[in-house]
């Protein structure tokens, strides 16, 4: 918990020296990444480095929102010592997170009325984290042949192996998820207030909209809402002057580097960059040259599509549909459960990635290639 406490004093170091600088985001995420890079390589062992890893994370991208909320305005004034511990801090979001913007720290707490609701919807999240725990470990990992009895090749057998591998991976996010609504609801913070009604509403994780989804773009905004959030405010919307394509790259780079080096995330937050850049746009054309709602998103019901649900429309779409899964297992395939325990702390060695998926033939990367080819194709 020191490397974490430093990491925090030397954030409001920076932002107190940078405080009539117009940059201020920008030159605090180049100390917070030399920081992490040297603390991870050269300072702590790797074991300790990945169990302060989340609390970390949660900590720079609170001092990074806070940096550029500052350059943008939205924040007034530097907050006093107190008062940015307490944000970084925060009892309801230090050790699972979630990212919490300023002001949703401030409205947190100068309190709310608690309520019965309140209660209600912390509890609601812990006892989904629990669900959640016990279908990673228990449930997950046993899926073929003990509770669906589907049988077949070695090939098939490989695909069902890296489909349990992906679901328990999956419900091991989703426990996180719903634990750190729960705690950061139970902390006080979450709630949305319109007039006299307050609703307590958080929302981190969206399993549904991952295990089925409707496009991999909506997966990774559903993975974790408030990361997705932080990446599109901080990272997105600072380099789409660059191009889409080079924010995009920018954006996951960002979220690979605040996870740590790690090759196997890595791996997979560049393969997501492709995924969905790709998908977006073939996607994006077709709708164009269809006049059909099969756009990556749901199109809103004025949209100008002609053909919006049509058999071939939601065809179409569950097409996408199954395409997003064959690639969530795909990536999720490495997330090995029954791997050596010492390896999962210490990290997934580059190997253990090259491995997994090369007994996949590198699928999915194969096929958002083809998929990239078609849609220069017809563009």
């Amino acid at each position: 918990m020191l490397w974490v406490l430093w990491l925090c004093a030397l954030c409001y170091l920076v932002l107190l020296l940078s405080r009539h600088s117009s940059s201020r985001g920008l030159f605090l995420s180049v100390v917070i990444l030399i920081y992490l890079l040297v603390g991870e390589l050269h300072l702590i062992d790797m074991v300790t480095w990945h169990k302060i890893r989340g609390s970390q994370m949660v900590v720079a991208m609170k001092a990074i929102s806070l940096a550029f909320d500052l350059d943008r305005g939205t924040v007034g004034s530097l907050p006093s010592p107190a008062e940015f511990l307490g944000y970084v801090l925060f009892v309801g979001t230090v050790v699972f997170g979630p990212w919490i913007s300023f002001s949703t720290y401030q409205n947190a707490i100068e309190g709310t009325k608690l309520s019965w609701l309140w209660l209600r919807s912390s509890s609601l999240s812990l006892l989904k984290s629990q669900i959640c725990l016990l279908v990673s470990t228990c449930v997950a990992p046993y899926l073929f042949p003990l509770l669906i009895p589907i049988y077949g090749s070695t090939v098939t057998q490989k695909w069902l192996h890296a489909y349990e591998n992906a679901v328990s991976f999956h419900f091991s996010n989703y426990f996180v998820g719903h634990l750190s609504e729960g705690t950061s609801m139970l902390a006080g913070a979450g709630f949305t207030e319109e007039k006299d009604n307050i609703r307590w509403d958080m929302r981190v994780v969206k399993p549904l909209s991952v295990e089925m989804p409707r496009s991999m773009v909506l997966v990774v905004t559903s993975w974790n809402i408030p990361m997705s959030r932080w990446l599109k405010t901080y990272a997105f919307k600072n380099a789409v002057k660059l191009g889409t394509f080079p924010a995009i790259l920018v954006t996951y780079t960002a979220s690979a580097l605040l996870h740590g080096l790690s090759f196997h995330l890595g791996a997979v937050l560049l393969s997501l960059s492709f995924i969905t850049y790709v998908e977006h746009v073939l996607r994006k054309k077709l709708a164009s040259i269809f006049s059909a709602c099969i756009l990556s998103r749901a199109c809103t019901s004025d949209c100008s599509h002609q053909h919006k649900k049509e058999y071939w429309v939601m065809l179409l779409n569950l097409v996408f549909s199954f395409l997003a899964i064959f690639h969530l297992t795909y990536l999720g395939s490495m997330f090995d459960p029954g791997v050596d325990e010492q390896e999962v702390e210490e990290g997934y060695a580059a190997i253990h990635t090259i491995q997994r998926w090369s007994e996949l033939n590198w699928a999915s990367h194969w096929v958002v290639f083809a998929c990239w080819v078609f849609y220069r194709l017809i563009q």
